[in-house]
This record gives structure tokens, sequence and C-alpha cells, in this order.
């Protein structure tokens, strides 16, 4: 049997997309020879995963969850919102979550190399490329920590099209952090307070806001006093604390915290797809788009 080297392993790998170990099988049934591989793997179909590496997967799933003092985010896209209610697909971004709280890894690269289920994170998710029939990718995730006199807020909207993760401390009462993230999803807030606003996003605003009083025609010896209550009305929108609470607009986020004498320290909104640019494309190109491959 020839010698398989590391370096012919990652070529195969990066020829298909197939997991390590079924590259290594694949040159080891062929004795070294790498088309021979590639063959051998698409005759299986485990290098189909690769077919699909350039296609744009903005669909998926947010999960939350949380372990003790532990709790995580994360968002695992797919091309189609078919796939995301696939079972298959929901239970592979529940184990993910739950691994990442195992695991605790630092970033994406550490966590697409850790082991789960005897295989790694990477060549799971490859595999399951493979069967789901899709571009799977692993976006982001991330870690939260709580005390033990803290709660976490576990919410998911629109069967995980929106995913929140909050973390409240003073109270054990996930109902009360839980009321906090149905909130931040509604609402979309940026920050926790105003003290988190950047300075240079303060400076940016106040700039913006100066030069429409003056478009407006007011006079200049007013404008300042304008801007500075503009300004605060612009806090209280991107501040989660400073906004109406979403289930009785009474009160602020503050305020309700308060009645449960506890106060939010973070939280975590993720959307599927937010940021990501998709290919849009009109149906004559899409079928034409299938006549020439």
């Amino acid at each position: 049997m020839a010698t398989i080297s590391a370096k012919l392993v990652k070529e195969l790998r990066e020829k298909t997309g197939a997991g390590m170990m079924d590259c290594k099988k694949a040159l080891q049934a062929t004795d070294g020879d790498l088309e021979a591989a590639v063959d051998h793997l698409r005759e299986k179909g485990i290098s189909k995963a690769a077919k699909k590496s350039d296609r744009i997967a903005a669909e998926g799933l947010v999960h939350v969850a949380s372990k003790g003092n532990d709790g995580v985010i994360v968002e695992i896209n797919s091309e189609t919102d078919f796939v995301a209610r696939n079972e298959d697909f929901q239970k592979l971004v529940q184990d993910i979550a739950d691994h990442i709280l195992d695991v605790k890894p630092e970033d994406i690269d550490a966590l697409n190399k850790s082991e789960i289920d005897g295989q790694t994170v990477e060549d799971k998710i490859t595999e399951a490329v493979s069967k789901i029939g899709e571009k799977l990718t692993l976006r982001r995730f991330v870690l939260a920590e709580k005390t033990d006199n803290g709660s976490f807020g576990e919410y998911l909207h629109m069967g995980g099209r929106i995913g929140v993760l909050s973390v409240v401390e003073g109270t054990t009462d996930a109902e009360v952090a839980k009321g906090v993230a149905m909130h931040a999803a509604a609402l979309n807030p940026k920050y926790v307070s105003s003290d988190q606003v950047p300075e240079e996003e303060l400076k940016h605003e106040r700039e913006i806001l100066k030069q429409q009083a003056l478009n407006e025609g007011k006079p200049e010896k007013i404008v300042d006093k304008m801007v500075e209550g503009r300004m605060r009305k612009y806090l209280e929108e991107i501040s989660i604390v400073n906004q109406p609470f979403v289930k009785d607009s009474d009160i602020t986020v503050e305020k309700y915290l308060q009645q449960h004498d506890s106060k939010l320290v973070d939280f975590i909104r993720f959307e599927v797809g937010e940021g990501i640019e998709k290919r849009e494309e009109n149906f004559a190109d899409e079928v034409m788009g299938q006549v020439n491959k």
C-alpha cells in the first residue's frame, strides 16, 4: 500500500471538500492516485459538497442554549429556508451549540478543529452537506457567562430566524431575562445603555443632526439645543434599557428590570443572514444557469 502523506490528503480535501478521513481512505483505496481518489469520492457521493462551495448560504438557523453559568448563541447558514426546517439540520445546529458549551472554543477556527462524536466539527458539517444537499456554513457564535445570582434569557423568534441571548444579574428568574430577550428580538437595539455608544458614533450623529436643523432653516442660536434634544431621543432608540418595554410601553426596560431587583449585563442578537449579500437572479437567468452547467 502506498504511503499517504498529509500533503496529499490536504490536496484531495481542497479538491473535493470531503472530510480528512474520507480523503485518506480514498487515497488508500486508490494507492495514492489523486485523480482516481477524486473519482472514488464522487462515486460515493462524498465530494459533492465541494461543488456547492461557491453558492451563497444566507438562510439557516440561530440557536440559543445554556448550561450552568455558560450560555451560547450560534448561527449556521444554509442556502434555503427549506433546509432550515429539516430535522437533521436542526439537530446539527443544536448539537454544535451544546458542543460549544462543552469545549468553549476561542473562535470559529478552533471550533471547526474540535472533535464531536469522533470527528472534527468541520468534517461533521461537510458530512451534513453531502447528506442534506446544500452548502452549510458555520458562521458565528458568542459565548456568555453569568453568576450564580444571574439568569440567561433565551429566545428564538420565527423558528430560529432571530435569536437573542440576554444576561441578567440580580435574579435567577429566567422569565425576567427572557422578557428582555424578547424585547431585543422585536426592537433590535444596538447597545445596552448610552454609556456603551462609541464617542465617534456620537460625534457623527451630532454632526448629522446639526446639519438637519440648519437645513430646516432653524436659527443657529437654538440649533445646539435642538441637537441635544434629538440626541437624547436617538440614544433612547438605540439603547435597550432606555426603550419602552415591549410588553408594557408605560415603563422602560430598565424600569422593568428594577421591578425585579435586577440589571441587564449584556445581550447578543443574531438574525439569520444579516450582513450577507444575497445573490439576486431572475428566473430566466436561473434557468440558463442550469442549462449551461
